[in-house]
């Protein structure tokens, strides 16, 4: 009888042990994926950030495409020099936005930016179509290769035959414009698609 009751308790002490180190096993493991999700971690917090400046970037896209800045600048053309007014020998603007009114917001938004990791930085292409339906891109602004962080917005700019090009030496899209008319036969002349890349420096 006594053996038997010996017996028992060493197996229900067994017991109690394995199930002890069970609980402690599985505290270890809810904590540390615990950690993996919180909102302090590297990976977490870069989301947030990108999140932050894609979001951004499409209010941005938004408001000047509402209240035709956006269109002024893809307009702001120099059709003598072919290329975008006030840019860089290369046609392209390396140290900011275009010297209008979208450019002022770009700079506004962007340019003085600074996080604890560095600068922000920002590219903006216009692409166009051919009257074949190939596509092609112009670059308006041009600060370097984005990073793997980088985020996107995108918004269209639908222009027609009459508009004119908003530099102040004038003329139409029909001169030397870089988007071609891609509808000839249509008062549509192009649709271009504006595409902001913003990324940490």
């Amino acid at each position: 009888m006594d053996r038997k009751r010996t017996h028992d308790r060493a197996q229900a002490h067994t017991l109690e042990s394995f199930t002890a180190a069970l609980l402690i096993v599985s505290a270890v493991v809810f904590s540390l994926q615990a950690t993996a999700v919180t909102p302090l971690t590297a990976s977490t917090s870069n989301q947030h950030i990108e999140n932050q400046e894609e979001a951004t970037a499409d209010g941005l896209l938004s408001v000047t495409a509402d209240d035709g800045r956006l269109r002024e600048a893809v307009l702001y053309w120099n059709e003598t020099e072919e290329q975008f007014a006030g840019s860089n020998d290369d046609g392209i603007y390396a140290n900011g936005g275009p010297p209008n009114a979208f450019g002022t917001v770009l700079n506004e938004t962007f340019g003085n930016v600074t996080s604890s990791d560095g600068r922000i930085a920002y590219d903006v292409f216009v692409s166009y179509r051919l009257p074949n339906n190939e596509t092609r891109r112009k670059t308006m602004v041009y600060m370097g290769s984005p990073s793997d962080n980088a985020v996107v917005a995108t918004r269209t700019v639908t222009l027609f035959d009459e508009d004119g090009l908003t530099s102040s030496g004038g003329g139409t899209v029909d001169g030397s414009f870089y988007a071609p008319d891609a509808a000839p036969n249509a008062r549509l002349y192009n649709v271009l698609e504006v595409r902001i890349v913003v990324w940490k420096m």
